[in-house]
């Protein structure tokens, strides 16, 4: 009998405060903008009006993706569903760039150097030196995290989400829970290449809007059968 897997609902959180700035964010732990708030709520409802009703769900430790799933979870009406967090579905760590305005960083360094900090798989950006108060080991959700990173590249961000992957989600979805993760552009970006195999060059062009659900199914093997943006046309 071919297995009964569950079904996987990636989403971005809502607009945060400094998405609207234009700010480089990473673990910069900054709210939602009311936009984003608006956002994540029209995600629940999208959710519900698909039927697809978690039993389970998993989120960074940022306050703008346990928002984002709150909202959500409130226009579910299922608040009281097991919510995993973890510091490893946190948005790519941008390093020295987190708080910077990416016009005017473009301005100093020049669009191309940028583009290879936003957009390479494996440069990361600046580093943070450890006694810069950005710096992850100056908080206490980090305390128990071995060296925390000053910066990432979406590579690093990978290697950090894999585990993760292995050993709280996917065993979700193989024991046919509907599974909700809401996380951060580059950490779902990890995912979907997880999923979907996607090459290293093909992940980076990769665009995941904010607070818009997408749906993964599962066949034999446990392979990605098929992925779609719950609400979209078919």
């Amino acid at each position: 009998m071919k297995p009964s897997y569950g079904r996987l609902v990636l989403c971005r959180h809502g607009e945060s405060l400094w998405n609207r700035e234009n700010r480089f964010t990473g673990w910069t732990d900054v709210d939602l903008s009311p936009a984003g708030e608006q956002e994540a709520s029209r995600a629940g409802r999208l959710l519900r009006g698909a039927g697809l009703v978690p039993d389970v769900a998993h989120t960074s430790v940022l306050t703008r993706a346990v928002r984002t799933l709150s909202l959500m979870l409130a226009e579910l009406e299922c608040s009281g569903i097991k919510v995993h967090q973890s510091w490893r579905l946190n948005e790519r760590h941008y390093g020295a760039l987190q708080g910077l305005n990416k016009a005017e960083t473009m301005e100093r360094h020049g669009k191309a150097q940028v583009k290879i900090w936003r957009r390479s798989y494996a440069v990361p950006p600046p580093a943070l030196e450890p006694d810069d108060p950005r710096h992850p080991r100056h908080e206490a959700r980090y305390a128990d995290v071995d060296a925390p990173p000053a910066a990432e590249s979406l590579s690093d961000t990978l290697d950090r989400v894999q585990p993760y992957w292995a050993s709280h989600i996917a065993p979700d979805v193989e024991a046919g829970r509907c599974t909700l993760v809401s996380a951060h552009g580059n950490s779902l970006r990890a995912l979907v290449k997880l999923l979907e195999n996607i090459s290293d060059d093909d992940i980076v062009k990769l665009e995941i809007p904010t607070g818009a659900p997408l749906l993964y199914e599962f066949g034999p093997g446990f392979a990605a059968q098929s992925r779609r943006y719950v609400g979209e046309v078919q």
